[in-house]
């Protein structure tokens, strides 16, 4: 644990992301859960993933699409989206950025 990260800082990460060039940077990896800051420029281009994924929406708003459901969604919410379900930010503002964990094993907690 020596080595893990006691808190994890929106500005520090945010630079960090910068700096990689992508869309999503992670920050830190235990077991099964792995942390990331996601901040899409201008367009949500990501795909189905294979683990459980939580977005904690910490700026911004907008509409969010999992699978056939739509709702909109402002800074302080979180999403949920079981492994291998289509989602995406259907559109957001300028200032969108959201924390991402994902858990569990590859098919999601279902297939434990």
């Amino acid at each position: 644990m020596a080595n893990s990260p006691l808190k994890f800082d929106l500005v520090a990460s945010a630079s960090k992301l910068t700096a990689s060039g992508q869309a999503s940077v992670s920050l830190f990896q235990q077991g099964d859960a792995n942390l990331l800051l996601f901040v899409p420029s201008d367009q949500d281009t990501q795909q189905a993933h294979q683990r459980d994924e939580l977005y904690f929406v910490q700026a911004g708003q907008g509409i969010f699409k999992r699978g056939g459901e739509t709702v909109r969604f402002d800074a302080g919410d979180v999403l949920f989206v079981p492994a291998g379900v289509p989602h995406r930010f259907a559109s957001f503002s300028a200032e969108f950025k959201a924390w991402v964990m994902f858990f569990g094993p590859e098919g999601g907690t279902k297939a434990a």
